[in-house]
Formats: structure tokens, sequence, C-alpha cells
């Protein structure tokens, strides 16, 4: 029933810099692959073949990443090398990519505001590059798929973070629902609370499903924290109307929007690849 994922990828990345002064932030690869890459395998396996990403300024590498390199794969045929293709190829030959440029930085909720034409009336996920979760079993977008069929509302990811860290992410407040130990019906949502007045310590990470509603929501969605449009204060207001769903996904998630999460993924996955 989700046929679409929408990657929002246009900002600046300056927690990188000077690296991501010329090179886009989802580009930064994770041992020879790059962040965005890792999120589109992800939506892949969920059943998700239509990707719909938010670009901007400079962001030209994930097109060409998306895309086959005539010369590069004609100067490496018969090589040991063009095994190394092998996944992007996989990727190009069973997705179709669609591209927009989100021309002024105004946050989350803008971008993915800006991606309705990408998407149009229909219920879709949401993937930021910067957060890479890993399952040995199951994709995280894949088990929040299932979540969806089964409630048929906005679904947002959540995981359990020190308290101290709560204006970090937007934090979730809801009950157990249906006897489940991992399924939370949302009774409210605050963007980057200070930790005495986080409302819990369950925080919104990188994966969403939402309803196509929310882009009339985002529409008449005032600026918040920051300044900027904020995905949180849309998806309060169906939270109100009982309509989201928080999930503590099963997995581990890295921050790769830091260093020092993206130095914990690299060395996890090194790891799992017999590198170290």
């Amino acid at each position: 029933m989700i046929k679409k994922c929408l990657f929002p990828a246009a900002g600046y990345g300056t927690r990188f810099l000077p690296a991501t002064k010329a090179m886009p932030k989802e580009m930064l690869p994770v041992l020879t692959k790059p962040l965005i890459q890792y999120g589109v395998e992800e939506a892949l396996e969920a059943g998700i073949n239509t990707m719909a990403i938010v670009t901007g300024r400079g962001k030209r590498a994930i097109e060409d990443h998306f895309d086959i390199s005539y010369e590069l794969e004609h100067q490496i045929q018969g090589t040991t090398k063009e095994k190394m293709l092998a996944d992007i190829r996989h990727i190009i030959d069973n997705c179709t990519f669609s591209y927009t440029r989100q021309i002024e930085m105004k946050g989350l909720g803008h971008a993915i505001l800006t991606g309705e034409t990408l998407i149009g009336n229909q219920p879709f996920a949401v993937i930021l590059a910067d957060d890479l979760c890993q399952d040995g079993e199951e994709g995280v977008l894949s088990q929040m798929v299932r979540i969806y069929e089964q409630y048929q509302c906005s679904i947002v990811a959540i995981e359990e973070i020190p308290k101290e860290e709560t204006s970090k992410y937007g934090v979730i407040d809801g009950k157990l629902v249906d006897g489940n130990d991992d399924i939370y019906r949302v009774a409210n949502m605050v963007e980057k609370p200070d930790p005495t007045d986080a409302p819990s310590n369950l925080a919104i990470i990188g994966r969403y499903i939402l309803t196509p509603d929310i882009f009339d929501i985002l529409r008449n969605t005032k600026p918040g924290k920051g300044g900027e449009i904020q995905i949180t204060d849309a998806l309060l207001t169906q939270a109100k109307e009982g309509r989201v769903i928080a999930y503590k996904f099963k997995g581990k998630r890295f921050d790769c929007g830091s260093v020092q999460g993206f130095v914990e993924a690299t060395n996890h996955f090194a790891k799992l690849e017999g590198v170290l």
C-alpha cells in the first residue's frame, strides 16, 4: 500500500564541514556505500520502488549516483571490480527516482511539503538518511509498513534516549495499545524540549509513514522551534485526533548526522563485513 518514499536531502551538513562544502552529506560513505543508498535499500526491502528526493544546490552527486555511468562501467567491464557495482545496479534496475529542489531551508516540515508534487494524494514513507538503521532480520521501514497496514494512520519510529538528550529530538507522550509493549497511541508531541519539560524519553527518529492530509496541515503550520516548520507540530494536529502511532522499532540506529555516530556506524559495519 505504501508505494513511495520521500528523502529530504537538501540540508547543508554543516557538522561535517569542510567535507560537505562540495559533497552532499547524504553521499558520505559508510565503508563503500553512501548513506542515502542504505536508505534506498531499506525502502526497496519494504516493497517501495518509487523514490522521491528533495534536493538543493550542490546535490547533483545524488542524482548521478542513482544513474548509469557508461564510461565507468565500460572501463571496469570484465574485471574483478565489476561486481562492486552490483548493488547500485540492482537499485537502478528496480527503482524509479524523481527529484525536486527545496529553494529555502525552512525545516523538515517544509522539506516534506516541498515533496508534495512528487508524492501526490497517497500515504508515503519518509527516510532521513542521517539516521542509519540496521537490523539483522528486517529493516525498520518494513516493520513500519506492517504497523501502517494494521492502523491506517501516520506512523513514527521511536527509541528510548537518555532524558538529558531530549532537546535534540521530537519527543512523544502516549499510551501502549493492544497489549503491545512497543506500539503507542500518541497523545502529545514536543519538538526538542528541555529535559525538565519532556513528556517522556521516547524520541522520534528519521523514519515516518505519513497520510496525505499531512500536506494541508503543513501548509497551515506556523514556524515553531528555531523558526522552522516542524513536522512534529504538524503531526501533533493528527495526534490530537488519535491518528498517530509511535512504534519502538527493532534494530539499532546510528546518528550519522554527528561525527561520533558516523564513526560508530563505520566501525559497526566494518565488523559485520569482517574488515575489522
